[in-house]
């Protein structure tokens, strides 16, 4: 097979020894910071904690230790320390400080302070001029303030000290959030995918269903689109689902080295556009994306010279979701962007099973940023 954009994949060894123990788990800026405002709450309050437990979107709780606390007249204010885990995170010891006080109107209102990043910039999911406080870390930040609030309204001013500095090490300020950190996690779990310990997961992962004798893998990049994945593809065993990460390259190659017949990728379009342009290494570090390829695709669709023009300079593949949504493209360009990644797919799995004549199939669906609806896919009965 010939065509297509070259295919990339980082310079790293095609095994990984396997660590005698998991992968240590940590806890994202969003979950730290939801913490130290239910322990600032709860001082305010009167009621001075040393721990405090919260919800996670999982229906999970975990407890955090409360790093210090300090209380005025009419705010207080509480010091949770992140650990990240296992993961090389910028974040890492980062102290997340949270300062409330009451409100009269019984609204939970954040605030970002010294230290938190300004969104500057559209494509984002966040409003210009805002914090850059994930939707997900701000539903944690109000569900744990709640418990602790008795129905009162509260202002939660959220900081960073250093976080400037911390951005730096960041693609911040390339992507348009400037003057410190975002408040990150979904999920409120940080996972190592960055490291070559969670390569050789994956790896084992893929290994472990081909000794099951299930031939077709389901990739997705995190949480929210391995749930999307279950839902598209109820008829197949759990084993059959792997949390890639970023090591799609890795998963496709011991996918052919095991004799699987296919591959199916479920993701978003930040992803899609990395694997469509070539590139099997998707973290941050490693690549970027290519808003030169998605202005094609809108080309290709009828898309207007000025959707172009805005798609070239954003700092995100998001900025292109939102014009296809707003222009009535999304299907047509999204379906256009999962035959190419399928096409990635395919033309890797070729190459690294030359010797043995051995390839993938392979099936593609785009999901949208809540990870609830399958919007573009090669599979057109995959699409409501």
């Amino acid at each position: 097979m010939t065509g297509g954009p070259p295919l990339r994949e980082p310079d790293l060894p095609r095994t990984a020894t396997l660590r005698p123990h998991a992968l240590r788990t940590g806890f994202s800026t969003g979950a730290c910071s939801a913490a130290a405002a239910k322990a600032a709450v709860a001082a305010l309050s009167g009621t001075p904690l040393s721990t405090v437990n919260i919800p996670f979107p999982s229906g999970d709780r975990h407890t955090f230790t409360v790093h210090s606390l300090r209380c005025e007249a009419d705010s207080a204010t509480a010091v949770v320390v992140k650990d990240a885990g296992d993961d090389p995170d910028v974040t890492h010891g980062a102290h997340l400080t949270v300062t409330v006080t009451w409100r009269g109107d019984g609204e939970i209102v954040l605030h970002g302070g010294a230290g938190v990043g300004m969104v500057t910039r559209a494509g984002l999911g966040l409003p210009v001029g805002q914090p850059a406080i994930n939707p997900g870390p701000r539903q944690m930040i109000t569900d744990a303030v709640r418990e602790a609030s008795g129905g009162r309204g509260v202002d939660v001013t959220i900081s960073v000290p250093d976080g400037e500095r911390m951005a730096r090490k960041t693609t911040n300020r390339r992507l348009g959030i400037e003057g410190g950190i975002s408040i990150l996690g979904t999920t409120g779990i940080v996972r190592p995918f960055s490291t070559a310990s969670w390569r050789a997961s994956v790896e084992q992962a893929v290994a472990v269903m081909a000794a099951q004798g299930v031939s077709t893998l389901v990739l997705a990049t995190g949480g929210r689109t391995e749930r999307a994945a279950m839902r598209l593809l109820p008829q197949l065993p759990l084993v059959a689902f792997v949390e890639v990460g970023d090591f799609t390259g890795a998963a496709v190659r011991r996918a052919v080295e095991h004799r699987l017949t296919e591959v199916v990728f479920v993701g978003m379009i930040g992803k899609l556009t990395k694997l469509a342009t070539g590139i099997l290494m998707t973290h941050y570090t490693r690549s970027r994306v290519d808003t030169d390829v998605l202005a094609e695709i809108t080309a290709a669709h009828g898309g207007c010279p000025q959707d172009l023009a805005e798609i070239r300079a954003a700092p995100t593949a998001r900025r292109a979701y939102e014009i296809w949504e707003v222009g009535g493209l999304l299907r047509a360009c999204g379906d256009d962007l999962c035959a190419r990644v399928a096409d990635t797919l395919r033309r890797f799995s070729v190459e690294v099973g030359a010797e043995a004549g051995q390839t993938l199939a392979a099936r593609v669906a785009m999901v949208d940023f809540t990870g609830q609806q399958v919007v573009a896919a090669t599979e057109p009965d995959w699409v409501p």
